[in-house]
């Protein structure tokens, strides 16, 4: 069954100036959709098998047909690739793999003119070691860049200085024979933390930011940012009682070497800097155990980063409507959270969504209503390419692994390869048409099927699915800034209203594989339905709808 939608003439600007709603709600990115890209899997523009930029810039056009807001560029800067570009060996420079300074300074204007605003990553909380900062460190303890990495003695029996791990595996310190000293890092041991703390490292990182701001970038992700500061006093983590796992680094409450509160007093140093360029954008990336906190606090007061986005959906075994009130609800503007919250389903880092809470991992329609309901809760959200396609996640066998996490904690792994798998842009050609030569990694050969080219031809395809559908949202004002209300209703049913400038919606989703029955029937003006609609009295498998309810309706929320 076709989607069905109901053609709206206004606009969040027209919307907002009717009801004198101004400020901060017409900022861009506030319910923005911002399209994620990793540039060594979009497209390979020069055969090497390694996406590149001027493959990007090629498919900018594709990327602005979705409706989306923005692009956010996963790294792209000089590296050693150990950890495949977040290991930076220079902050304000292009890899050669992929391209020039030119060629980004071409998607940054290509991107404005189709309206996209461009999002870089920055990674301040560590560098390669070979950037030329940490060859200077490593030298002595009395040069001028001693102190900007974080070393310490060996304890008297020789050991690390504490028992800080690495998020990949073993431990957090690593010896260096030149400075007779450790040095920390929450990663790989070629990707040493610089000391934040030091006001010289803070000045550096600032002016790295305009470097990027002055080329015409509209915003950054922060990278790891509650790994940014850790204790001077190298304390030891505590043990936690019930890890989550068998993982050592899971074993311990990062109390030590991560959320240090010196971030705050950075991140509002940080956002004057930003401020000096009009209407730019931060999102930062936040993990861990105190997530939810962290991302509270470092958007709160409008005077740190503009959003946050943490891991509550990334690594969700399931989807439930627990799992999504858990989330959203902490966010209620009326428990007084001043900040905003941003959401994503998949990223470069877990597992594809289709195939972490989609057992088979290629139905369309599971797909259709992940993009539909990430992208229709309170907050900014984040698609992954391929999304769009409904990709499932990638098999790659161990013998064709490159990620160092994967490798170092097979079988127990994220499985990053998996997700990081080339675009597939055309069906039955070599390598879904992403490159003419072997790829870095795999293509999986179910995403021909789903490759770009198959599913423009296909009017009722996840992609054409999803371009409607953001078509759509762009028109209705309440599902990009509106307040989120959720509707008691049984379980598998998630329901919300989406309310804003005296228009209320209602949204209901069915998250399971069977047919239920909608709890919420009634007549109203559908604006959008999601799988088989049914006449109304059933929700299909994954299926759902969009209305919008009248004044007398509006007790349906209550």
């Amino acid at each position: 069954m076709q989607n069905q939608a109901i053609t709206r003439n206004t606009s969040l600007t027209a919307d907002a100036n009717e009801t004198g709603l101004a400020g901060a709600s017409l900022e861009w990115w506030r319910g923005a959709v911002i399209y994620q890209i990793y540039p060594r899997s979009f497209f390979d523009s020069n055969g090497d098998g390694i996406g590149d930029l001027p493959g990007i810039y090629e498919k900018l056009d594709y990327v602005a047909s979705l409706g989306v807001d923005g692009i956010w560029l996963s790294p792209f800067f000089t590296s050693p690739m150990v950890d495949f570009g977040y290991d930076v060996s220079d902050y304000r420079d292009v890899d050669p793999i992929f391209g020039t300074m030119e060629d980004f300074d071409r998607i940054v204007e290509k991107s404005h003119q189709l309206g996209l605003k461009v999002v870089i990553d920055q990674v301040y909380s560590h560098s390669s070691n070979r950037h030329p900062w940490f060859r200077e460190s490593k030298q002595s303890a009395d040069n001028p860049k001693s102190d900007w990495y974080v070393w310490a003695d060996a304890k008297p029996d020789g050991s690390p200085p504490n028992n800080w791990l690495s998020v990949f595996g073993g431990p957090g310190w690593s010896w260096d024979t030149k400075r007779e000293q450790y040095y920390f890092h929450n990663f790989l041991p070629a990707q040493p933390d610089l000391n934040v703390h030091n006001p010289a490292v803070q000045e550096a990182i600032f002016d790295t930011a305009r470097f990027w701001l002055d080329r015409g970038v509209d915003g950054f992700r922060l990278d790891a940012l509650n790994f940014l500061m850790h204790d001077p006093q190298f304390r030891d983590n505590p043990a936690i009682e019930n890890p989550p796992s068998t993982l050592p680094f899971d074993c311990q409450d990062h109390i030590y070497n991560k959320s240090h509160p010196d971030i705050l007093n950075f991140l509002e140093r940080l956002r004057k800097v930003i401020d000096e360029y009009p209407d730019r954008f931060t999102v930062a990336e936040i993990g861990g155990e105190y997530s939810l906190e962290e991302m509270q606090s470092y958007t709160s007061a409008d005077k740190r980063v503009n959003t946050a986005y943490g891991f509550q959906f990334l690594e969700a075994d399931e989807l439930t409507p627990d799992v999504i009130k858990s989330s959203i609800t902490p966010w209620d503007p009326d428990h007084g959270v001043s900040g905003w919250p941003s959401w994503a389903f998949s990223n470069h880092d877990r597992p594809r969504a289709t195939s972490r809470w989609g057992g088979s991992g290629h139905d369309t329609d599971f797909a259709k209503m992940l993009v539909t309901l990430v992208c229709a809760l309170r907050g900014s959200a984040f698609l992954y390419q391929g999304e769009e396609l409904g990709l499932p996640q990638s098999k790659v066998p161990y013998e064709l692994l490159v990620d160092p996490e994967g490798i170092n904690n097979w079988p127990n792994h994220l499985d990053r390869d998996g997700t990081r798998t080339p675009m597939p842009w055309a069906e039955g050609i070599i390598n879904a048409g992403f490159s003419s030569n072997k790829p870095w990694l795999p293509v999986d050969d179910r995403h021909n099927a789903l490759a770009v080219e198959a599913q423009e031809l296909d009017p009722d395809s996840t992609l054409n699915y999803t371009r409607n559908f953001l078509r759509v949202r762009n028109e209705m004002p309440a599902l990009k800034v509106g307040d989120i209300e959720f509707v008691d209703v049984p379980n598998p049913i998630l329901a919300f209203t989406r309310s804003y400038g005296g228009k209320t919606l209602l949204c209901v989703f069915n998250l399971s594989a069977d047919t239920q029955a909608d709890p919420l029937a009634f007549d109203g003006q559908l604006i959008w339905t999601i799988g088989e609609q049914g006449a109304g009295a059933n929700l299909a498998p994954y299926g759902g709808y969009i209305k919008e309810l009248e004044q007398s309706q509006l007790r349906i929320a209550r």
